[in-house]
């Protein structure tokens, strides 16, 4: 039976509230229907496809509650995705035509736009008494190598896999699955892969790497398998050439069931395993199930949300940290505007609360428990004890990222995992060193 999912009740209730239809305009960039007045001051706020803000009717609700209670500062929508959005703002650096808001996570924001200079320094949102109360580790995911604060957060998530429960039930590979904790162990997930397979499974799970899309699963499921490392503890150098990294890529491919896909995404994956064409999906979190289950509310099969599997019952999860970003155009009364935007959002309890629900995550600060008898979201919570360190703010991260899904595609394709381990380190570690010159 499929879990009572309470949230997708509520942003029904949510979204409608502000009174506004939400539609995009040219080039896909939203604009509120209300004409602006000749002393308004204009902002464009760009966001990745974060939870239920890769909808431009959630994100529209949010900026048209702001509209009522400022109307001196009227804000646009473009909603990004992480195919093309990378480069949109590339673009936009290069023409001078940068948005003034951003919504994304640090390794963007400020590991690699902060650290160019493109952003501004938003110490003083951090001195209110909300950003107080802002999680400790957050807190230190979002300080720049400087002290600058980049980027002000929003919400987190964590990251995992999934597995098609009644398929595994089916296969006889449930036993392999600690159902109470989430968690499974490296013998338990191969063991799992072969009945599997036995049972005619042709596709059991896939290592997509056609790209950096979903790459935070790829990731986890490597450094898991034999509790390899991605990078030192205090992110100044990645650390990924291991006898343990490489034993689990060697894992990998060796196993009957487990295929590299050099032309997948991390969002093909997930659609693919929706669509019952896999047992195991990789790149999977709470957002991806809220979505899945809006777009398809008759899913025929149970998803089971599970860490990555490890043989020394010390779990690492990837976290995910979102915000807002202000890019520094060298107006400061703009700047100001987006900060107040930022503040509207965030500052007040019952409207920070209002905002997480809009992205289907979780707060980053303490707040009374926002989805109270919710039984899914209930569910993914659990998965926070497993959260392990943000590495994602090293240097070299952006180039490290596409060394990442060209490494594993060379794997896949029958090169030496020792060789290809040795030369994403090497590559990553050239990128992180030029980064701090």
């Amino acid at each position: 039976m499929k879990r009572l999912l309470v949230l997708v009740l509520t942003l029904a209730l949510l979204l409608p509230a502000c009174g506004q239809k939400a539609a995009p305009g040219k080039d896909g960039v939203w604009e509120d229907p209300v004409t602006p007045g000749p002393e308004e001051i204009e902002l464009k706020l760009w966001t990745y496809p974060v939870g239920g803000w890769g909808s431009v009717s959630t994100v529209s609700s949010m900026v048209s509650s702001f509209h009522r209670e400022h109307p001196e500062i009227r804000v646009s929508v473009k909603i990004l995705n992480y195919e093309t959005g990378d480069s949109e703002i590339e673009s936009a650096v290069a023409n001078g035509e940068m948005p003034d808001l951003v919504f994304e996570g640090p390794e963007r924001i400020a590991a690699n736009w902060g650290s160019r200079g493109l952003m501004a320094d938003l110490g003083d949102l951090w001195d209110s008494e909300s950003a107080a109360r802002i999680y400790d580790s957050v807190a230190a995911a979002c300080r720049s190598s400087g002290g600058e604060r980049y980027i002000y957060p929003v919400c987190m998530t964590t990251h995992c896999m999934a597995v098609n429960r009644d398929l595994m039930e089916a296969a006889g590979a449930w036993r392999y699955v600690d159902e109470e904790s989430h968690t499974w162990t490296t013998d338990g997930f191969v063991a799992a892969v072969r009945a599997l397979r036995e049972y005619g499974v042709e596709k059991v799970g896939e290592v997509y790497c056609g790209g950096q899309s979903g790459d935070q699963g790829t990731r986890a499921l490597v450094t898991n398998l034999y509790s390899g490392s991605f990078t030192d503890a205090d992110h100044t150098r990645y650390t990924f050439n291991s006898p343990e990294n490489v034993r689990a890529l060697e894992l990998l491919k060796s196993l009957d069931g487990i295929t590299f896909d050099g032309n997948a995404l991390g969002t093909d994956s997930i659609e693919r395993f929706c669509r019952g064409e896999t047992a195991m999906c990789f790149c999977w979190n709470v957002g991806n199930e809220v979505t899945q289950t809006i777009k398809d509310p008759d899913r025929e099969f149970d998803i089971f949300p599970l860490t990555f599997p490890t043989n020394d019952n010390k779990f690492n999860l990837q976290g995910g940290i979102w915000g807002f970003g202000v890019f520094d155009n060298g107006d400061k009364e703009r700047i100001d505007a987006a900060e107040t935007f930022i503040r509207f959002l965030t500052e007040d309890t019952d409207r920070y609360t209002q905002t997480v629900l809009s992205t289907t995550f979780w707060p980053v600060r303490d707040v009374p428990n926002i989805y109270e008898n919710d039984d899914l979201m209930s569910e993914y919570f659990l998965l926070r004890e497993y959260l392990g360190d943000y590495y994602q703010v090293t240097p070299g991260w952006a180039e490290a990222r596409t060394a990442w899904w060209t490494m594993l595609r060379e794997v896949g394709a029958g090169a030496d995992a020792a060789e290809a381990a040795a030369a994403f380190e090497a590559a990553a570690n050239a990128a992180g060193a030029s980064d701090r010159r």
